[in-house]
């Protein structure tokens, strides 16, 4: 079963909406692929690389990812159920984990 994509959460939007066009869409289309993969495939793909963040926790204690969406861009996401949450973008890869 392939993972849902949640992108409705207020610090992404502003990250993602403050992007130039051509950011924005590579975004989307990073989302489009990730809508298409299983969680195992997600977990595994090198191109998304995706990794536990160690040195923080989300604000209800779950556990927070970095995942590459483009060669400049990570986000920081988590799991809820079937859904991937996207929480935040970050240009800098070494701020996402800060």
């Amino acid at each position: 079963m392939a993972a849902k994509v949640d992108l409705n959460h207020d610090g992404f939007q502003q990250d993602w909406f403050a992007l130039p066009k051509d950011q924005q869409l590579a975004i989307l289309a990073a989302c489009r692929k990730i809508k298409s993969l299983t969680w195992e495939q997600i977990y595994r793909d090198k191109g998304l690389r995706w990794e536990a963040i160690k040195t923080r926790a989300a604000d209800d204690g779950s556990r927070l990812y970095s995942i590459r969406l483009t060669g400049k861009m990570r986000a920081i996401v988590r799991r809820k159920g079937e859904y991937l949450e996207f929480l935040s973008l970050h240009a800098d890869h070494d701020s996402a984990y800060d």
